[in-house]
């Protein structure tokens, strides 16, 4: 049962996403949401970047285009996912070098017209997909704006477009119980999967619907064992055991597309859904400290980044950390509005060269107040750390944030 109850898992998460998007004023598939600056309505977002977001919906007859402004002199990615969390493309200098700004034909698999003249054709793994654009501010706000808004999508006729599958509603600390094996073919039928072992996990899913089908007593003992046993064990796992673990940092391993390893998928679409691959980002979590306990507000912190192992030394692009509440993932409001550092900010450095960062609910003694990262006070948080178009010892595992340590 807890296999087929993680992978499952996996899918309800982006399904839960989903209906919170359509949920949104404005909201229309193939239309763009322009993000306002320091805004993302998603576990553990980027506020280093201009996001902008949409559901793209296809069918054998309509095609969506895509069209992505050059942009030169700053990260930029178009990151198109599907239904279960993996990446399907991204549209940038590194991995579209024949055609890095443009128009893009997405279509539906198998589909067989034509695409417009000189469009790139991409298809999907089924009929919707997500689109995450990303421009980075690198410190002029108003040109990541302009390029944000030069992206566009239009449909190319009128798709037939099916909503998505219920899902009761669910947070990230009362996770969905036995529920999830409900209405169960609806779930997966929605949407192809690209797992390898996506027949077998699917009949094993579909067996045990079955039991909890069976009587009432089955139901209610499924639900307790999910409650009280397997969702505990993987939130433990989900942010101290899924990935390298290192100076009490969880990250490293390889994130966007997963092979077999639905249970990483699933880990990472719970704890920060729409990550990218390895090649784009690398991330790590810190929920602990350098002593192993929780990271409250209680306390506070430091980060000591040494003077030849800055963290812009390990990025061709840029590095980011934001602080955001437990368990729900989301940044915590705080009277200066400061969430994060990156690359840009005005942080000062120690005499020798060496970099501090602060994280407490007051400014920290000894530590440059620009470089305070503000924390809830008494509440618990967690931290992660972006490394953008990373070097090779990112990923290899020769580098991880240092720790964070109480003091």
């Amino acid at each position: 049962m807890e296999q087929a109850y993680l992978y499952l898992l996996g899918r309800a998460l982006v399904l839960r996403q989903e209906h919170s998007d359509r949920n949104t004023e404005g909201f229309a598939y193939n239309q763009i949401k322009y993000n306002p600056l320091g805004s993302a309505d998603f576990v553990n977002p980027n506020f280093d970047v201009a996001y902008l977001e949409a559901w793209f919906a296809v069918d054998d007859r309509s095609p969506v285009l895509l069209t992505v402004p050059e942009i030169k002199g700053r990260y930029y990615t178009a990151q198109i996912l599907d239904e279960w969390g993996e990446v399907i493309a991204n549209i940038n200098e590194r991995t579209f070098p024949s055609q890095p700004f443009g128009r893009y034909a997405l279509v539906a698999p198998g589909w067989r017209g034509d695409v417009p003249a000189g469009a790139a054709r991409i298809e999907l793994h089924s009929r919707k997909a997500k689109l995450l654009g990303r421009v980075e501010l690198k410190g002029d706000p108003e040109g990541a704006i302009t390029l944000q808004k030069a992206f566009q999508v239009t449909a190319l006729g009128n798709p037939v477009i099916v909503p998505p599958p219920f899902v009761p509603a669910f947070g990230n600390k009362d996770l969905i119980g036995v529920e999830i094996f409900d209405d169960i073919d609806a779930r997966i039928n929605s949407a192809f999967d690209v797992c390898p072992m996506a027949a077998q996990l699917q009949q094993q899913a579909r067996a045990v619907a079955a039991h909890a089908a069976s009587s009432p007593q089955s139901r209610a003992a499924m639900d307790k064992l999910l409650r009280e046993h397997v969702i505990p064990r993987f939130i433990e796992y989900a942010f101290t055991k899924s990935a390298p673990y290192r100076n009490h940092w969880v990250g490293g391993g390889k994130t966007g597309n997963y092979g077999d390893d639905y249970l990483l998928r699933t880990v990472v679409n719970y704890a920060g859904i729409w990550a990218n691959t390895d090649d784009e980002v690398i991330y790590f979590v810190a929920t602990r400290d350098a002593d192993e306990n929780p990271l409250n507000g209680a306390n506070n912190y430091v980060i000591h980044f040494p003077a030849d192992k800055l963290p812009q030394s390990v990025v061709d692009a840029y590095w980011s950390v934001i602080l955001v509440g437990v368990p729900d993932y989301r940044v915590v409001p705080n009277d200066l509005k400061r969430y994060n550092f990156n690359s840009y900010s005005d942080l000062k450095k120690e005499a020798d060269g060496s970099l501090k960062i602060a994280i407490g609910p007051a400014p920290v003694a000894g530590v440059a107040q620009s470089n305070w990262l503000p924390a809830p006070k008494d509440k618990p948080f967690s931290l992660t750390f972006r490394t953008y178009v990373p070097k090779e010892e990112v990923k290899t595992g020769g580098w991880a944030p240092p720790p964070v340590t109480k003091l």
